[in-house]
């Protein structure tokens, strides 16, 4: 029997806020003003069930491909089914040199999430194949659910769409043990996102870069910071029209600027 029958398979509801929890924060305008982005930000408060937002309509928009961030799903995914036996598994190199030197090397699961690997995650897909994917997909309740294209770029080429709100609500079920995937599981994927641990704060996070059907392009950072053993998670979700914005540095310093905005990072919240 497949590993995945062996958890008790209830729809997730993924999305995360309602019209009474939510504050529009006006003062998070000026950060994508000034890096000429569109895009949406929110803060969600575990204590309390607030969410800090700015740009409602667009956090509540499923209009968005995944990119990277789908590696989250498709490591659960990839572990619940044996596809990969555990976060130390190695795929080798298929030899093909790409943009990202990190990626033209053998690596294993863990290392793999960190480097954000596109080739190791689309040998999983294949691994695990369509059917069982889609399964998943609909089990989850992810995004618009779809996969229109092949199995190895959906989420990557707009075949697949979630709103932020999605991506939020996915990431505290996750922080949570909340999933219908092994505990263990989970855990796996909660270490490889946890990038900065020190004794004011824990931050743990997925990026993601894609590019939507106009060429525009589309950035990710969804996650968790963590203060005094108190959990927030956030989304950030940002758009430029411009070919050669720089991505990679942008959407971090904005998450980094906008969290410091918000109080965090002193080890007081």
């Amino acid at each position: 029997m497949r590993r995945f029958f062996h958890v008790l398979l209830l729809p997730v509801l993924i999305a995360a806020c309602s019209p009474n929890n939510v504050k529009q924060d006006k003062k998070l305008k000026k950060y994508f003003d000034e890096n000429k982005v569109d895009g949406c930000f929110a803060l969600m408060d575990n204590g309390t069930g607030k969410f800090t937002v700015h740009n409602l309509g667009r956090y509540r928009d499923s209009s968005y491909l995944p990119a990277s961030t789908f590696k989250i799903v498709n490591s659960l995914i990839g572990l619940q089914t044996g596809k990969i036996s555990n976060d130390s598994m190695v795929i080798k190199w298929d030899g093909v040199t790409r943009r990202i030197e990190d990626w033209n090397q053998d690596l294993n699961m863990y290392n793999a999430f960190r480097a954000s690997s596109v080739n190791y995650y689309q040998e999983v897909a294949r691994r695990i194949g369509k059917d069982t994917m889609q399964f998943w997909l609909d089990s989850l309740k992810y995004g618009t659910q779809r996969i229109t294209s092949a199995i190895d770029s959906f989420w990557l080429d707009n075949s697949l769409k979630v709103s932020s709100d999605e991506q939020l609500g996915l990431v505290k079920r996750l922080y949570f043990n909340q999933l219908p995937f092994f505990k263990s599981y989970q855990e796996m994927v909660k270490r490889a996102m946890l990038f900065e641990n020190n004794s004011n704060y824990r931050l743990g996070y997925k990026t993601g870069w894609g590019f939507t059907e106009n060429g525009h392009s589309i950035g990710w950072i969804v996650g968790w910071i963590e203060e005094n053993n108190h959990p927030y998670f956030f989304v950030l979700n940002i758009e430029s029209p411009d070919k050669d914005f720089d991505m990679w540095a942008v959407r971090m310093k904005m998450l980094k600027d906008i969290l410091k905005e918000l109080g965090f990072f002193e080890g007081e919240m």
